[in-house]
């Protein structure tokens, strides 16, 4: 009887450790997490947080990453939802949207083991564990405002920007340097307005813009910019979208015969840079600005305005963002 008892616990201690070996080797597999906070929407938007979860599930792929998102449903969310992935030991966090700026750098603070790294944010005093990710929204308008300038037969162009805020600011200054940079004496005209999600004052501007003769709109500026180039669209004159390529987003894949292009900023890109720095264990507290010379920014196809577009407009076009990325053309703009 003695001897059944102890092969039966010999049996039960050898199941044990196989089942732990299992599951250690189980935790060794998953390797490091990695987690994204979308802004009030989801990660299939067609618009910043998707092209953020693009970007994470890129590195995720490439690099054998456990990978998940919290969308968020209200702005009194963003702690909670990045405290969530802290405290299931993510080793990476992405947070999407300059509005979460004050929410990462708190949890940055609480979790310094943890790698932090926050679309369109910026971080007076940076943490070791916290990686801003911008852009030269500058550079993004400089080249907009050029093929606006290249493309007008008014000599006069339109702007619908956002909020006054750094990025649309920097957008906003980049276009009208680049329109002058073709054309010196082109008339631009523009308009700031205070809020991102105002499609109808966004149309407005835009319509007032065209009746004074502008015959390209720029919207910069959300869904608010998004109302300038539909009613571009309406017009029948050219439209520039913004952020992203809004061929698919605001007109949702075609047809848009007036829309040229985008002015784009390349989340996904940004968003891969930042996981894969964390991985490799190049990552270091600061910012990566996002421009010409690292594909941070650019312009999206022209779409069914293809063969409205002149070849020497293309080239000019690709010889602009050249020369932005080696420096040697500056979009003179400064904040």
């Amino acid at each position: 009887m003695k001897k059944v008892l102890l092969l039966a616990l010999s049996i039960l201690l050898l199941s044990c450790i196989t089942l732990y070996a299992e599951g250690t080797r189980e935790e060794e597999e998953v390797g490091m997490k990695v987690g994204l906070v979308t802004d009030v929407g989801k990660v299939d938007d067609k618009t910043f947080n998707q092209f953020a979860y693009e970007g994470m599930m890129r590195a995720a792929e490439e690099f054998d990453l456990k990978a998940d998102y919290i969308e968020t449903l209200q702005p009194t969310d963003y702690e909670k939802n990045i405290q969530t992935f802290a405290e299931e030991g993510y080793d990476i966090i992405v947070t999407v949207g300059f509005m979460l700026t004050d929410a990462t750098v708190m949890m940055a603070e609480k979790y310094p083991d943890i790698y932090f790294t926050g679309v369109d944010q910026f971080y007076p005093e940076p943490l070791p564990n916290t990686m801003g990710l911008l852009f030269s929204e500058d550079q993004s308008g400089f080249v907009a405002g050029a093929l606006a300038a290249m493309m007008t037969e008014t000599d006069v162009i339109g702007i619908v920007a956002g909020m006054e805020i750094p990025p649309v600011i920097k957008f906003r200054k980049g276009y009208e340097n680049g329109a002058k940079y073709i054309n010196p004496g082109i008339k631009v005209l523009g308009v700031y307005i205070d809020s991102f999600t105002a499609p109808d004052r966004g149309k407005a501007a835009a319509e007032a813009q065209i009746a004074e003769g502008a015959d390209v709109i720029f919207g910069a500026g959300g869904p608010t910019g998004s109302g300038g180039i539909v009613a571009a669209m309406e017009k029948g004159v050219y439209g520039i979208g913004v952020d992203q390529d809004e061929y698919y987003t605001t007109m949702g894949g075609g047809p848009a015969p007036y829309l040229l292009s985008s002015a784009m900023k390349r989340v996904d890109n940004a968003v891969y840079t930042g996981v894969k720095a964390a991985v490799e264990g190049t990552f270091e507290g600061g910012h990566w600005f996002g421009n010409a010379a690292n594909d941070g920014i650019g312009y999206a196809p022209f779409h069914d305005t293809e063969s409205k577009v002149p070849g020497r407009v293309k080239d000019k076009l690709d010889e602009i963002i050249r020369m932005l990325g080696d420096g040697s053309l500056e979009t003179g703009v400064t904040l």
